[in-house]
């Protein structure tokens, strides 16, 4: 019987490090933060008991661990190539198939503040949409059964879903200190219970503040929506929010933009406007533009 190998290696995150093997060691993906996370595999949990594992992946092809910075990997690597390698070569199982079915994937959710102090972004290590989504209220949230449920929460004010994360406004009446674990313990438990997020009937933001296709629009609106998407975007997608080109009068020479989510009612959006975007694309488009004008999603 061949021998099978284990290498190492390294990722993006140094307290992580990737013990690769050529054949396919499981079907799924699995994460785990406590040994208790892992009735379902028990070479995971023999991992735990060594005092430096944070956290063990496993998928495809590699075992990846977390570690502590108690101990520095060329102390331990050795010893963790040689643990799975034999484990491996006696044919072990790392699923056990008996619970695979039942093993619930592991959700973290982080709560991130953003410059607007009535707004929290609740960020999600699982994709939770394709597309972008806001709800003013529980009306609007009729085909996201996510939004619907955050809605009955009292001081729910509003619900702006995108990619991984949810931003959250809130009513004036409680303080996020109050209800921020309430939110947050809240989406996890609805993400893990395998709930849907949004159904395939919701409208998308970019449908509902519908604009000329860019092919139909001038050339300097097209430069517009180009920079906004490549430089803005990111940035006020970080703070929780959204930023969508609405129109561009060539005679005032002004912009007027949708911001949505966290950058909604911001008290630092005008800030923003004036000494980011607006600077910026005076400075990308001379000679086009005077003023940004937001309007509120």
């Amino acid at each position: 019987m061949k021998t099978i190998t284990v290498t190492t290696q390294a990722t993006k995150n140094p307290a992580i490090l990737k013990f690769v093997h050529t054949g396919q060691i499981t079907n799924g993906s699995y994460e785990y933060n406590t040994i208790d996370d892992a009735k379902n595999s028990p070479f995971t949990q023999q991992l735990f008991h060594l005092p430096f594992v944070k956290k063990v992946f496993i998928a495809a092809n590699f075992v990846a661990i977390e570690k502590y910075d108690i101990v520095e990997w060329n102390d331990v690597t050795d010893a963790i190539k040689d643990q799975v390698g034999s484990f491996l070569n006696e044919g072990g199982q790392f699923i056990d198939d008996a619970q695979k079915s039942s093993a619930k994937m592991a959700i973290e959710i982080y709560a991130e503040s953003t410059p607007n102090p009535a707004v929290m972004k609740f960020v999600s290590n699982k994709m939770l949409t394709s597309q972008t989504y806001e709800f003013k209220n529980i009306d609007e949230a009729k085909d996201a059964p996510i939004a619907v449920e955050l809605f009955k929460f009292s001081y729910v004010k509003e619900v702006f879903i995108s990619e991984n994360y949810i931003s959250i406004t809130k009513y004036d009446v409680s303080e996020w200190e109050e209800v921020g674990q309430e939110i947050r313990s809240f989406i996890r438990t609805y993400i893990v219970d395998g709930n849907k997020i949004v159904s395939e009937t919701a409208v998308p933001v970019s449908d509902k503040n519908t604009v000329a296709s860019p092919e139909n629009l001038d050339e300097t609106s097209q430069q517009i929506i180009s920079i906004l998407d490549e430089y803005v975007k990111p940035a006020v997608a970080s703070d929780g929010g959204n930023i969508q080109f609405e129109s561009y009068d060539a005679d005032t020479k002004t912009v007027n933009v949708i911001l949505q989510g966290a950058c909604s009612g911001c008290p630092s959006s005008t800030m923003t406007l004036k000494s980011g975007i607006e600077n910026m694309l005076k400075q990308m488009i001379p000679n086009k533009i005077e003023s940004v004008i937001a309007i509120n999603g």
